[in-house]
This record gives C-alpha cells, sequence and structure tokens, in this order.
C-alpha cells in the first residue's frame, strides 16, 4: 500500500489501521523531517515532492503497491476569510497537479485502484437539501472548487486504475482546525467565531478516525466512482457552534447581523455560516458499508474536546 500524504490529518489514523490489517504500507512525506513519525505509525518512509513527477514515479514504481491512497494537502494552519482565494493556491495546485502526478505514477506502477480525498461542501446551493454524490459542484465559486473537480477527474476518469473518491465532511480530531488546540478552538475561545445571521449554515462533520476507517474500506468494498464520508447528523451553525464552544470550555459564541460580519471577514465567510449546505452519507452507507464510530458531532465533540 502506498499512502502520500501518510503524515496529514487522516494519514496519522489511517497508516496504523492499515498496518492492524495486515498492510505492507509505504508513507509518503514531502519533508525528512517526518520520516521518524512514520515510522511510528508503522509504515516504511518515502521522500517525495508531488510537484517531482519523476521522483513520485520513481518511489511509487519501487513500493510496486496494489493500491494508492491519495491524502496530500497544503491547507495553511488558519486563514484569513478575506484572502480565502489566496490560502488555498498552493492547495489548488496540488489537488490539479499533484493529482495529475500521482495518479499516473499508480498506473505506471500497476496499482489496482486509487482512492482519493475529496472534500463534501462544495455542492452548488440547492434550496436546503442534504446532497448526493450526482448533485454538481459550485464550480462557479472559482478555482478552489475547479481544482476540486479537476482532482476528482483525474481519480475517476484515468484509464487502467479503479478510481475512488471521498468526500469527506468538515473534519475534526487530533491535528484538525476542530481539535482543542487548532484555529477554529482558538477562534471560539476568543469569541471571534460567532453565529452570523441565522446561522442557517448546515455542515457535514465527520471525525478523522471515521474518516481513516473509510478509507479503508474504500480499498476493497467500494465500487469505483464517488462517496461521501460524512456523519449523520448535519446541523446548522446555531446548533454545533454553542456545542462546540461547550465541549471547549469557551463562552457561547456572539450573534451578529449579516452585514456585520461580511464587512468583517467577506461574502464566502457570511455565505459558509448562512447558507452552506450538508450531504448525505446514504450512497456510502449502503454501498460502501460505512460505520461510524462517531455517528454524531455532539458525541464527537464531547469525547473529542472533553
Amino acid at each position: 500500500m502506498f499512502v502520500a500524504g501518510a503524515t496529514g490529518v487522516i494519514g496519522r489514523a489511517l497508516v496504523p489501521m492499515l498496518v492492524r490489517e495486515g498492510h505492507e504500507v509505504a508513507g509518503m512525506t514531502r519533508t525528512a523531517e517526518r520520516t521518524a513519525l512514520l515510522q511510528q505509525l508503522g509504515a516504511e518512509p518515502v521522500v517525495a515532492d508531488a510537484f517531482d513527477r519523476e521522483r513520485l514515479h520513481e518511489v511509487v514504481a519501487e513500493a510496486r503497491p496494489e493500491a494508492v491512497i491519495h491524502e496530500l494537502t497544503d491547507i495553511p494552519r488558519s486563514i484569513d476569510p478575506k484572502r480565502y482565494a489566496e490560502a488555498f493556491e498552493r492547495n489548488n495546485r496540488l489537488r490539479r497537479e499533484g493529482t495529475r502526478n500521482l495518479v499516473d505514477a499508480a498506473v505506471a506502477a500497476g496499482a489496482r485502484r486509487i482512492v482519493a480525498q475529496s472534500i463534501a461542501f462544495v455542492y452548488r446551493y440547492g434550496g436546503g437539501v442534504l446532497h448526493a454524490e450526482e448533485d454538481p459542484l459550485a464550480v462557479e465559486w472559482g478555482d478552489i472548487v475547479e481544482a476540486v473537480a479537476a482532482l476528482e477527474e483525474a481519480v475517476t476518469g484515468t484509464a487502467g486504475i479503479e478510481g475512488v473518491v471521498l468526500r469527506y465532511g468538515y473534519l475534526y480530531g487530533p491535528g484538525t482546525s476542530y481539535a482543542s488546540d487548532g484555529s477554529q478552538a482558538e477562534m471560539v475561545r476568543k469569541r471571534r467565531l460567532p453565529i452570523v445571521g441565522d446561522g442557517g449554515g448546515v455542515f457535514s462533520f465527520i471525525h478523522t478516525e471515521d474518516a481513516a476507517a473509510a478509507t479503508v474500506r474504500a480499498l476493497e468494498h467500494a465500487a469505483p466512482g464517488t462517496y461521501n464520508v460524512v456523519d449523520d447528523e448535519p446541523a446548522p451553525v446555531r446548533e454545533w457552534l454553542p456545542v462546540y464552544a461547550d465541549a471547549l470550555g469557551a463562552k457561547r459564541p456572539w450573534r451578529v447581523p449579516v452585514f456585520l460580519a461580511r464587512w468583517i471577514a467577506g461574502e464566502r465567510a457570511v455565505q459558509m455560516m448562512t447558507s452552506t449546505e450538508g450531504a448525505s452519507n446514504a450512497k456510502a452507507k449502503a454501498e460502501l458499508g460505512l460505520e461510524l464510530r462517531y455517528p454524531s458531532w455532539r458525541q464527537g465533540f464531547a469525547e473529542a474536546l472533553g
């Protein structure tokens, strides 16, 4: 098994699961400083950059994997909502160029399958529904979603390999921005993450352990295609944010009007807090056999942050 991005938030939960199931795992990181962590996780360390096409082909070929898992991301720890697009420029390139390089390397190495992470919160808004996998992505939002679409097309549309895309919900758990030492937690403690307007934006969450377990399932039990990997309780901001603050031991979030939030944080932040729509996990449960240790963020927040 070859795991690209093995020291990321999913990779750190995923690699030990694969090792416990008896898989030999080559874990890729782009910095030599993380090789010790990979060894602790049980993986054979591989140092390579997804943008170095020649080196990537070399290390994947050496691993001779049956399957390749794509968990590569490059997202800043904290993001200025008014500079949202700029913050994701490198991650967009990674989704396009890095994914293309990794898929081509997997095909060249004779891998049977590639499983790649995507996101479940870029569906085009459509009347407050929970979105299914066939619903369109909001590519009109610009480069971030266009890059997501490019990743998914490269994974599922390349001949010679079975492509599986897992659209994770908002990740929480160790190493994420929602962890007790993460950037979202810091903002909540400082009361800088308010409920905007009616707080009607619906979030679909998934704990990192559940996301990793779904990824293991996808190696053997998923037909090629796309799956939402989210928990059972999509919820509006006005419901989950106070519970999250309470789990952190923080004061309850402020409520601010839309016009003020738009002036402070910009239109994209307002949309996320008031208009974003959740995703359905029905397909993943029926076809992937998705099983959740944390079926609701309510339980997950209490256990992960309490």
